[in-house]
């Protein structure tokens, strides 16, 4: 669920700590790379457990904490649990980079909120890609938006924006890790132009999903196998 590497049963007891909620265990299995998985976190809803891991991980790249929530089999292929993933993890990694947990914690908790209003298929029916919202719902609560704001609701709106043109240039159809992966992107270049910061972030970022995409776009896709680039052209 971490790794993708096999598990391994211990011959005694180890305390392990859970890779999504961070709490110690005594336990005798692992995956042979260490990680550990409590039964809790097994069995967590999707925005349960994008709620717990974001609250609880102190990684800094927003990919990384992206990608270790996909690879939860609690996380479908596609859905409207991306929506709220993009959102937390960009929090998730804004605040671990400002070392901010009662804040992170606050703002994870309204972006859940939030996120769980926009339906599953916005992106064919209504225009707009939920998780291209996500990247706007993080700016406005990092800022401090509301409707009635000026400059952060500009930023909030923009940032919507820049997401909403990328994930269209790269064309359809739905593909939620495809836009997710865009989203967080374009909120990456986002923030290094209007908040002069720098999320840790790969040089390429590879699919590892495709095989369970049936509407897999193949080689036209800019996350597609092991040459492709973080993305076509703003990717």
């Amino acid at each position: 669920m971490i790794c993708g590497f096999e598990l391994t049963y211990l011959s005694s007891e180890e305390k392990l700590h859970c890779e999504y909620c961070g709490r110690l265990f005594s336990a005798d299995v692992r995956c042979i790379n260490g990680h550990y998985v409590c039964d809790s976190c097994h069995t967590l809803a999707p925005n349960d457990l994008i709620d717990q891991y974001c609250r609880t991980t102190h990684i800094k790249d927003p990919y990384l904490i992206a990608v270790t929530l996909m690879k939860n089999p609690r996380i479908n292929m596609h859905g409207p649990e991306h929506h709220f993933l993009v959102a937390a993890t960009l929090l998730a990694a804004w605040y671990n980079r400002h070392i901010n947990p009662l804040l992170k914690e606050s703002s994870i908790i309204k972006a859940r909120r939030r996120a769980e209003e926009i339906r599953g298929g916005f992106c064919g029916s209504h225009g707009i890609c939920g998780a291209a919202i996500g990247t706007g719902i993080f700016i406005s609560l990092i800022t401090g938006a509301t409707p009635l704001s000026r400059e952060e609701w500009r930023l909030a709106n923009s940032m919507t924006s820049d997401s909403l043109r990328l994930i269209a240039e790269n064309g359809g159809p739905r593909c939620c890790k495809r836009d997710s992966f865009l989203a967080i992107r374009a909120a990456i270049d986002f923030i290094k132009e209007h908040f002069v910061a720098e999320f840790p972030s790969p040089e390429k970022i590879i699919c590892e999903f495709a095989v369970s995409n049936t509407e897999c776009l193949g080689e036209e896709c800019c996350f597609y196998g092991t040459d492709h680039s973080s993305g076509r052209d703003h990717a």
